[in-house]
């Protein structure tokens, strides 16, 4: 991902694949449990309430204060919120958006054209971790209370997948010049208010129905949302019914949780794990400038055994980054990489390696446990490549990774959006998941064609893009991850396209 301020993009996106690490939570009693209350479990903290930062899996804390724009359905199809209706114009330069009348912030001030133009300017330099996302934005033109055109600098069809998530989440405009006030009192027009009573910050965020809310009501009249640093503590919540959802990643409490006759289960693909290279252009790691290289990389992972021994084959192997509802997405293309380490010896003795490299790696616990770097570092040995990890905590990776830029790639957990566009902007064009700027003729060609391009162009050219991305080994996925929807049976929860979290609005009581 490009971004405004590259450290604070990278801070969300390693908190992202961090959704596992952080300090402890209490446990929680289930407060007011019942068909009145839902008690969501997480392991995402969030640092601040403040829309400006909003990102990933940390989004249900804000939607249940903040409407976004654009309202992403749970099959990922896009209908009105803030925003009535919306047009693109034909090169997709201009998006019209007509806006919802009579919606009122927490004191009274009316949601408007001008409130629109003033947190999207202050999302855009804001410098959170999707800012990213609005650097086309030229101008927001407002015509009246209820019409502003975004204007852009080029084409962007991603644009209603970006007014569905952080970028689109709408507070007052007249908090802006209070500090940080929103930091912990935010201020939206969502179907939640923050129960100040009843919130500590760190541990539970309570939130109570707001009796003045524009739209339909949610189900539940109280939503806590309470973060754990453990998924242990999270499915015995879920035995006790002290929670009542949750989202479980590790294969162990997955299978643990499953034997309970009392939970309900879903399971959803969403996030990859791989590694990702940063440095095609060899400028830390000369090796990695050759594409024999890297795809000998590709031919040396197991991909296979690591599913089978660290994930309990819970998940799906892959060798592409681009997600199954992209229209970039090739089924062919999961098993392009066969564990072949002969090939990948003779790879690299083509590109002049045949005494192998030394590969040096950030390693984040959180992300990378024991049985996953001793089997990649086994790997790579196999073929004659050292691969040497340097143990960081999640601050120090933030600082030496993404601002120093001190590493030839990361093995991190990463999201698959749905928007083909999205998931190009984030890994290809130049910016934090591309630092060192690596471009090439292909590139050049077919990122501005999935700009621009409608229906059978626009996917022939992703498929071409993520063709391209996997034959030239620029990254090293191992596997998309199965992750598990649980319920302690007396709540619905419909999983969300493009997203591994629920949106707040997909709770419903079982029965």
């Amino acid at each position: 991902m490009s971004r405004t301020s590259r450290t604070a993009t990278v801070a969300a996106c390693v908190a992202a694949s961090l959704a596992l690490a952080g300090c402890a939570g209490d446990g929680g009693g289930a407060e007011g449990a019942g068909a009145s209350t839902l008690n969501i479990a997480t392991m995402t903290l969030p640092q601040s309430l403040d829309p400006a930062v909003a990102t990933g899996s940390a989004l249900p804390y804000f939607q249940a204060v903040y409407d976004t724009l654009i309202k992403r359905d749970p099959d990922g199809t896009f209908s009105p919120m803030l925003a009535t209706k919306w047009t693109y114009n034909t090169d997709r330069t201009r998006l019209a958006l007509t806006l919802r009348e009579g919606v009122e912030f927490a004191d009274g001030s009316a949601f408007d054209g001008a409130a629109v133009k003033a947190n999207m300017e202050r999302f855009q330099k804001g410098g959170g971790a999707s800012a990213k996302w609005l650097n086309d934005l030229e101008a927001v033109d407002v015509t009246d209370a209820t019409h502003v055109t975004l204007k852009l600098k080029q084409p962007n069809p991603a644009m209603e997948f970006y007014l569905s998530d952080a970028p689109g989440l709408m507070a007052n405009p007249k908090r802006f010049a209070q500090g940080d006030s929103l930091r912990t009192t935010p201020d939206g027009t969502g179907p939640y208010r923050l129960d100040a009573s009843r919130t500590t910050v760190g541990t539970k965020w309570a939130y109570r129905r707001n009796a003045d809310y524009w739209g339909g009501e949610l189900p539940y009249k109280n939503v806590n949302i309470s973060f754990f640093d453990n998924e242990t503590a999270i499915t015995n919540g879920l035995r006790t019914g002290q929670v009542n959802a949750a989202l479980l990643q590790t294969a162990d409490q997955q299978i643990a949780i499953e034997s309970d006759p009392k939970v309900t289960t879903q399971k959803q693909e969403i996030d990859f794990q791989g590694l990702l290279l940063f440095d095609r252009d060899g400028k830390l790691t000369p090796a990695l400038r050759e594409a024999k290289v890297r795809q000998a990389l590709n031919y040396a992972v197991d991909r296979d055994t690591m599913l089978d021994s660290i994930r309990q084959s819970r998940g799906r192997t892959t060798s592409q980054v681009f997600g199954p509802e992209t229209l970039g997405y090739d089924k062919k293309l999961d098993t392009y990489y066969s564990h072949d380490p002969a090939k990948a010896k003779a790879l690299l003795k083509e590109a002049g390696y045949a005494d192998g490299f030394t590969l040096k790696l950030p390693r984040i616990t959180a992300i990378v446990n024991d049985a996953l770097a001793a089997s990649l570092q086994a790997d790579f040995k196999a073929i004659g490549v050292k691969l040497v990890w340097d143990t960081l905590d999640g601050a120090s990776a933030v600082q030496k990774v993404f601002t120093d830029r001190g590493y030839s790639g990361m093995v991190m957990n990463m999201g698959q959006p749905t928007s083909d566009w999205a998931a190009a902007n984030d890994l290809v064009t130049p910016g934090a998941f591309n630092m060192f700027g690596t471009t090439d003729k292909a590139t050049r060609t077919l990122l501005p064609r999935i700009q621009t391009g409608a229906g059978a162009e626009a996917k022939t050219a992703a498929r071409e893009l993520n063709e391209h991305l996997v034959k030239e080994g620029w990254f090293v996925p191992f596997y998309r991850m199965s992750y598990l929807h649980v319920s302690d049976g007396t709540v619905k929860i419909s999983p969300q396209s493009g997203m591994a979290v629920p949106s707040i609005y997909n709770y419903a009581p079982a029965k």
